[in-house]
């Protein structure tokens, strides 16, 4: 279900944003609505990665003790 949303989303970003018949007008999508579309489904693909986005560590170099 996910995989079509994701595949839908795709298709009506790179499709035409307005079209109408006998004359042939198209209009695209604006950009800025296009990297929306993009940075969402990047962030959804990111969210299901099973590697932590930050990882916090603590050095302490030898000898401070």
């Amino acid at each position: 279900m996910a995989d079509d949303l994701d595949q839908t989303i795709r298709d009506n970003a790179d499709g035409p944003a307005k079209a109408t018949g006998d004359s042939g007008s198209m209009e695209q999508h604006k950009l800025s609505e296009q990297i929306a579309a993009d940075r969402y489904l990047a962030s959804k693909q990111a969210a299901k990665s099973k590697r932590l986005g930050l990882r916090i560590t603590k050095i302490v170099p030898p000898g401070s003790e």
